[in-house]
Order: C-alpha cells, then sequence, then structure tokens
C-alpha cells in the first residue's frame, strides 16, 4: 500500500544546484494520494474546535482549501505582500537569502477564532511562524500547524514547538 511519501517526486538541483525539491504537484493530481494527504491532514484535528484553517501561499491554498472543506470550516489566505485587495496586516520574515512579508485581510479572523495552519512542506518555519504573528495580532488561536512535508534537518518543526506550537506532518524527507 503506498504512503503520502510515495506519491511525492523528488527534482534534484531545483530551484538551485545542490537543493532536493520535494514536489507535491504528483500528489495533488493523483486521486488517491491527494485525498490520503488531505484526510491525514485533519485527522488530529477532527475532534477538535476548528472556525477556519490557514493556507500559506501558495501550495497551502491547495491544502487548505481541501482541508476547510472536509471540517466544514472557513477557509483564509495568507500571501505575499501587495496580492490581497482589501486592508491587510503585514509581516516580515527571514527566508535562507533575503527577507519576505506575508500578509492577511485584517477583517479575516475574529478574536478568539480558533485556527489550523495548513502547508505542503516545513523547512525553516519562517513562513509559518509569519502566519502565527498573523494569526496572533487578529486575537485568534493557533491550535495546530499540519504539513505534507517535513525537512528535519532545516529546524522549522523546533522553531514552532519553541514558539508554543503543536505540529503534525505526514512524512519526513531528510537533506535540504
Amino acid at each position: 500500500m503506498k504512503t503520502v511519501q510515495d506519491y511525492i517526486r523528488t527534482i534534484p538541483d531545483f530551484p538551485h544546484e545542490g537543493i532536493m525539491f520535494r514536489d507535491v504537484t504528483t500528489l495533488f493530481s493523483d486521486p488517491r494520494g491527494f485525498r490520503m494527504a488531505v484526510d491525514q491532514l485533519l485527522h488530529p484535528y477532527m475532534d477538535q474546535k476548528i472556525d477556519k484553517v490557514i493556507g500559506l501561499e501558495a501550495r497551502g491554498f491547495i491544502l487548505g482549501g481541501a482541508v476547510a472543506h472536509q471540517l466544514a470550516v472557513g477557509f483564509v489566505p495568507v500571501r505575499k505582500k501587495g496580492k490581497l485587495p482589501g486592508k491587510t496586516i503585514a509581516q516580515d520574515y527571514k527566508l535562507e537569502y533575503g527577507e519576505a512579508t506575508v500578509e492577511i485581510h485584517d477583517d479575516a479572523l475574529q478574536a478568539g477564532e480558533r485556527v489550523l495552519i495548513v502547508d505542503d512542506l516545513l523547512a525553516t518555519g519562517g513562513t509559518a511562524a509569519a502566519g502565527i504573528h498573523l494569526v496572533e495580532q487578529l486575537g485568534a488561536v493557533v491550535v495546530g500547524c499540519a504539513f505534507v512535508v517535513d525537512l528535519p534537518e532545516l529546524g522549522g518543526r523546533k522553531h514552532l514547538t519553541d514558539m508554543g506550537m503543536s505540529v503534525h506532518t505526514l512524512c519526513d524527507f531528510e537533506g535540504a
């Protein structure tokens, strides 16, 4: 029987030499693999009160939308700076080489709402940490962070757990 990891292909030297890119598009394109991933992402949260699912740009939109649908809750995107049309709040974060900014609509969450953050891959945890800060600025509560892939060597899980977050991943890949 196939696992989620079996549906993910590795592309060497993309986008730079020495990087082993974990391509989840092959997971998304297979109906059994995609359903398996969505079901496994939401399983630990089935008995928890969740009001919204946050999807981190961009593959987190695909997964987060599907998880929100299955949980029968709303979906909220966290996007790169300048991509949302309404009034937003922003959070800067560090990348391996440089910095970036993500935003959320300032009315996307209500104080006290309980949210699940979803993305395809956990590397350093920078994007997820920025998303957590945005959620908390709006007064909502993060109940967990769920990812398909964890790259343990990059320390993202530790970064998020040091922030007090619960982290759920479906598979690990060694190497960056």
